[in-house]
């Protein structure tokens, strides 16, 4: 189901989402295609520049939308904390009954190793521990409406890869598509573990989404030449980013979507994951160390 076939189907009227990564790509089409729904939406970006640029387009085409943009770098967990309040903030100011959704989209690579201001590899800070911090600061109002859904973007990528325990940060040697597999991997990890935190009778759900070959610029943002020419090239096999997005909005809306059919989602369907994302041990192992870093 995609583009504007979503929106002869279903209408999300009185139910809020939060989308990250929300100024381009994906998370841009999933937002439009939200409030194309009518669903009231939060959105983040990293650029305030870029967040009132979007926020200006998306209010001229649905100018009865009920939309936000919030800025965040969601490298930092000192500001997905302050973010956490904005959000709980907006939604006490909306009136809204919980949070219906949320979408974990931004992610980031990098070529070169780079840490954070606190320390932590950049994409392992974004890619995985900025989601779960994020949704765990999130779940009681997650927790409020029935059949909530949280959708963290992965990929393919997270196939034949494993998770290197002794050196998560890839402090040793770094290898930036390493890095970005293992980050991927540890989304679809992280998902399945969170379902099993919540337990069977949870009307919370959590899934894995490989969003495909996405012709995005998010390769673009390394300023690096070489890095630049490759993403451009590799990008050009990719699809809309519209078409992706609409495979998520199809998971959103999906009342039947269950986790026991499967937790790892691939343009509207379950899709099954590389099984190491499905370990038990390196799941909870993952989960505890998850915590660790993030003093939470």
């Amino acid at each position: 189901m995609e583009g504007d076939a979503i929106l002869s189907v279903n209408n999300l009227a009185g139910k809020t989402y939060v989308v990250t990564g929300a100024t381009s790509g994906i998370g841009f089409a999933l937002t439009q295609h939200l409030l194309g729904l009518q669903a009231s939406v939060i959105a983040v970006g990293r650029s305030r520049e870029r967040c009132e640029q979007a926020r200006r387009h998306l209010m001229a085409r649905f100018p009865q939308a009920q939309l936000e943009y919030c800025v965040a770098d969601l490298a930092l967990q000192a500001q997905i904390h302050q973010l956490t309040d904005e959000l709980a903030a907006i939604h006490e100011r909306w009136k809204a009954t919980g949070l219906d959704g949320l979408v974990n989209n931004a992610g980031t690579f990098t070529f070169w190793r780079t840490l954070t201001v606190e320390g932590i590899e950049t994409q392992w800070a974004v890619n995985h521990l900025a989601p779960f911090l994020l949704t765990s600061l999130l779940l009681p109002l997650l927790q409020v409406p029935s059949k909530a859904k949280i959708v963290t973007v992965s990929s393919g990528s997270h196939r034949n890869t494993t998770m290197r325990w002794d050196d998560l940060q890839l402090r040793k040697f770094y290898n930036p598509v390493q890095a970005y597999k293992q980050t991927k991997l540890a989304n679809v990890l992280f998902s399945f573990e969170l379902n099993r935190r919540l337990g069977p009778k949870s009307t919370v759900h959590a899934y894995a989404v490989d969003p495909g070959l996405v012709n995005t610029e998010m390769g673009n943002k390394t300023g690096l030449l070489l890095a630049g020419w490759y993403w451009k090239y590799r990008r050009r096999k990719g699809i809309p980013a519209e078409d992706s997005a609409a495979g998520i909005v199809s998971l959103l809306i999906n009342p039947d979507a269950r986790p026991v059919d499967g937790i790892y989602w691939k343009h509207g369907k379950p899709s099954p994951p590389d099984p190491d994302a499905l370990d038990p041990a390196a799941s909870k192992r993952l989960w505890r160390i998850s915590r660790e870093m993030c003093d939470w």
